[in-house]
């Protein structure tokens, strides 16, 4: 689960990290007097979505004025903000954060993932603070340090201290970038994290450390342990179709291309997926049911895909194991009957009870092009978008 920039600074605030004075605002009123409260400006505007790239975008602007404030905050607050990292769609900005404009000195890289090949926490730094450490670790990697952390163990005090000795820094700031390091690292722990992310951490001109920018990610799976931290959760920078989704228990991935997807099962969705681009198209989604769907999740996935209107065709394709293939079936006849279907559906149906689910298919009265095999079921795919492509359909 995503959080916004200035509920991750809280956090940090919470492990003792330290960050600028500045507060949230949701109307042009609340924007002055978080200006005021701040005193003399300039003041920095930034708009809180769930995405990166919001200063080449214009989601991050300076003001010189309480005046400018006001003014900048209107013109940002309820626009549609389309980053790099959006897509077209973009993400409504309904809060900005307006902070103090720091002097700064130097920017510095520091972060915590999961090193998924060594099973273990990894701290990320960087001298080249305030750019993406994607590109850096690139192109190139040399400038970027990297510090396993045994999970039994923990983080040692001689590793954040080889941490900050190969950044740098100065030896008056060691005792608080010490305290930074393990307060991140504690709070990456505790918080049950995905990613925790200081960029920029900036040495400011007085000689102090501050967090200018901060990005957490919190493992969903862990939510249940943290009600506070899923208290958090902003539905409105998620995409409508995932959120419902959720509501039904189904694994759902929203994707750009028109063949909808429904599938049992992680690997037979990716697998899916690839026949899929393997015929020319692209999928619009990623829907596991899951081994344990009833006829109902069946039929919410099922509408799910529908209201995608990015959808030209569905690819039904099921290995029926615990999920038995007439439950599926049940599930896609009684959302046929239900909603105006205007599209192909193709259906691969293997496995237990396969002969009841094709039979219930069959007797349905509606349209389904039954597939007998993933050969079958690729030909017909292909023969559909192709069929797009030339305007035949």
């Amino acid at each position: 689960m995503k959080i916004h920039e200035y509920q991750a600074k809280k956090l940090l605030q919470e492990y003792g990290i330290p960050i600028p004075r500045g507060q949230i605002a949701k109307t042009y009123t609340e924007a002055l007097q978080t200006a005021g409260k701040i005193g003399r400006g300039p003041f920095v505007l930034k708009a809180q979505i769930h995405a990166g790239g919001r200063g080449k975008a214009g989601g991050i602007k300076t003001a010189s004025s309480g005046e400018d404030v006001g003014r900048m905050a209107s013109e940002m607050l309820s626009k549609v903000l389309v980053t790099t990292q959006t897509g077209e769609e973009g993400k409504p900005v309904q809060t900005l954060l307006v902070e103090e404009v720091l002097e700064i000195g130097r920017e510095i890289y520091l972060g915590i993932v999961i090193d998924r090949q060594k099973a273990c926490p990894v701290i990320l730094a960087s001298s080249e603070g305030g750019v993406e450490i994607e590109r850096l670790a690139r192109e190139e990697p040399d400038k970027v340090i990297t510090e396993a952390v045994d999970p039994c163990v923990g983080l040692r005090p001689f590793q954040a201290n080889r941490i900050f000795y190969s950044l740098g820094i100065d030896q008056k700031l060691a005792r608080q970038a010490m305290a930074i390091i393990i307060g991140l690292y504690r709070l990456f722990i505790e918080k049950d994290c995905s990613l925790a992310e200081i960029n920029p951490l900036v040495i400011t001109k007085e000689g102090s450390l501050v967090a200018l920018d901060a990005k957490v990610t919190v493992d969903d799976n862990a939510l249940f342990r943290h009600p506070e931290t899923a208290a958090l959760r902003d539905i409105g920078q998620e995409n409508p179709l995932e959120v419902e989704a959720a509501k039904h228990n189904l694994n759902y991935i929203k994707l750009k291309g028109s063949v909808g997807c429904m599938v049992n099962g992680a690997g037979l969705a990716m697998a899916t997926m690839d026949l899929i681009k393997l015929v020319g198209a692209e999928p619009a989604n990623f829907l596991d049911v899951g081994g344990g769907a009833t006829s109902q999740m069946v039929k919410e996935g099922f509408r799910i895909l529908l209201y995608d209107k990015d959808v030209k065709m569905i690819f039904i394709n099921i290995f029926g194991g615990i999920l038995r293939c007439d439950t599926l079936a049940q599930g896609v006849v009684d959302a046929a009957r239900e909603l105006v279907i205007d599209m192909p559906i193709v259906v691969r149906l293997e496995g237990t009870n396969v002969e009841e689910g094709r039979r219930i298919l069959a007797e349905s009265g509606l349209t389904f092009t039954v597939a007998t095999g993933l050969e079958d079921a690729a030909k017909k795919v292909g023969e559909i978008i192709n069929g797009y492509k030339e305007g035949i359909r």
